[in-house]
């Protein structure tokens, strides 16, 4: 085969239908969401929000936890809506332009330093809107890994060590996107039987169903679980058992006290930079003696690719470039006591547009035949739910 064939072959084979590793899709959202809390910007928050929600439209796939992405878009407005709420009710007249001369209420002595109600200043509602859609960018960033990352296979990519944390990290993380495809099921049973109401009535015929739904789910995956033989310790004795959490512990809480103390400006630098040295250290140990008491295998490991590393290398490089802005501070947090348009800093508008290169530089996800599955009809006897029948 001639070079040219050799391309030409590669570029097939990296454009077609695939899901990315869900690592690459964890480290693009968290490169994208430790930007939004670099800024109090409302463009750049605003662009980050599109970028993320531009790749989750593009990328995600059929799957039930892709469906969840817009009840973090709900979640998201409903924490711009409360900030902003907050600032109404307590304490709102900081700032010169008084949008509402509301009478205030007296509060006790202990509660110095906080009002309840009284005049509303622009200036104050302008800074709960930062806040708060600072905020919900985050969340909505992580709801975008949500959507795109599959978590059992990012179960599979654990590391002995981190195996039984990560089990329930994963179940925990999937608890949301399989609480957002039961309301689906329910709402197309409902539609199929012909009730079509809304309102309260709706909800609580909504919400029973998928609370029973959730509760046997959680039985199912119990004894799935059990019958398995999750949490066993095997042969490690209680003093090894007790020794590999106290170093794995201890150097997890080291490893966040030297962090905050190398960001910290007002602590020792000739200390800060040991004790991280040595909490990684004393958490790696922690980890390698983990590991060993952890046997288990992988059929056909994940590898990364060539398109894993253009969605994780570019919400990195949204991360590395947001911070190194440093040129035009009062740009990326622009003060609330002005009552103007924040400008936008080229550098951090060009990082955020990186951000949105897996929309168009990532394959398509495979289309999963089936799904949505059609709504299950209850079944006749409870053997069929039995543990028996579960794995």
């Amino acid at each position: 085969m001639t070079i040219s064939g050799r391309i030409t072959a590669a570029s097939r084979s990296y454009w077609l239908e695939r899901d990315l590793h869900p690592g690459a899709w964890w480290l693009w959202a968290l490169g994208l969401a430790a930007a939004a809390s670099r800024t109090t910007n409302p463009v750049l928050l605003l662009m980050l929000l599109g970028v993320a929600c531009t790749v989750v439209f593009a990328r995600r796939g059929n799957a039930p936890w892709a469906a969840a992405f817009r009840l973090y878009l709900w979640l998201a407005l409903a924490i711009v809506v409360l900030r902003v709420a907050f600032r109404l009710v307590f304490g709102g007249g900081e700032g010169e332009t008084i949008l509402i001369s509301a009478p205030g209420i007296p509060l006790p002595s202990w509660a110095a330093g906080v009002s309840l109600f009284g005049p509303v200043s622009a200036e104050a509602l302008l800074g709960g809107l930062y806040d708060g859609l600072r905020l919900a960018t985050m969340v909505v960033c992580i709801g975008a890994a949500n959507a795109l990352a599959n978590p059992k296979r990012m179960l599979k990519a654990m590391p002995g060590a981190l195996y039984e944390t990560g089990t329930v990290v994963v179940v925990a993380m999937s608890v949301f996107p399989q609480l957002a495809e039961s309301v689906l099921r329910v709402r197309a049973a409902r539609r199929l039987r012909g009730d079509a109401g809304s309102g309260l009535r709706a909800l609580r015929a909504v919400v029973v169903p998928v609370l029973e739904d959730a509760l046997e789910r959680s039985l199912r995956l119990a004894a799935a679980m059990d019958s398995r033989g999750y949490g066993r310790s095997g042969e490690a004795s209680a003093a090894g058992r007790r020794l590999t959490g106290v170093l794995t512990i201890g150097g997890l809480v080291g490893v966040c006290v030297g962090i905050y103390a190398t960001l910290d400006g007002s602590s020792p630098r000739y200390l800060a930079g040991p004790l991280l040295a040595v909490a990684v250290a004393v958490a790696a140990t922690g980890f390698v003696l983990s590991g060993r008491r952890v046997r288990c295998t992988r059929y056909r490991p994940d590898r990364w690719r060539t398109a894993e590393l253009v969605a994780a290398g570019s919400g990195l490089t949204t991360l590395v470039l947001m911070w190194a802005s440093t040129s035009d501070p009062l740009a990326m947090n622009p003060p609330v006591s002005v009552l103007a348009w924040p400008s936008v800093p080229m550098v951090p508008a060009i990082a955020v547009l990186i951000g949105a290169l897996p929309a168009v530089l990532t394959p398509h996800p495979a289309i999963e035949a089936g799904v949505p599955a059609p709504v299950e009809p209850a079944p006749t006897s409870r053997a069929a739910e039995s543990p028996q029948a579960v794995g």
